[in-house]
């Protein structure tokens, strides 16, 4: 099993959904992240640059959740992927997003997994 980095249930607001009333506002959602780094945690010596930095990582997905209005939270769980491959030493992630809309579900989830 590789080497794991696991952010849970990071809360971000967004400009998200389908009707333009629901977009009015930002929401609420969570992001849950798990990261697979280039380099294997034993050979990290303790280094942090070596490493990827996680509050760096909550950072930039709170600025991509927030950049602009989007109607699917799919759209935003591939911007966000994309996003952190381009910034991070990341060889495999994968992005949970979810949303509390439904007054029925406690929420709806996407989850993509990106090389």
């Amino acid at each position: 099993m590789p080497d794991l980095i696991h952010i849970e249930a990071l809360e971000v607001r967004s400009h998200i959904g389908v009707p333009d009333e629901e977009r009015a506002e930002p929401q609420r959602l969570t992001v849950t992240l798990t990261l697979e780094a280039r380099t294997d945690f034993r050979t990290l010596g303790d280094r942090f640059e070596e490493t990827i930095d996680y509050a760096a990582v909550c950072d930039v997905v709170q600025a991509i959740a927030l950049e602009r209005p989007r109607k699917l939270v799919e759209t935003l769980a591939e911007e966000i992927a994309a996003g952190l491959l381009h910034r991070f030493p990341i060889r495999q992630l994968t992005v949970e997003v979810r949303k509390f809309i439904l007054p029925q579900t406690d929420y709806v989830a996407v989850r993509i997994e990106r090389p």
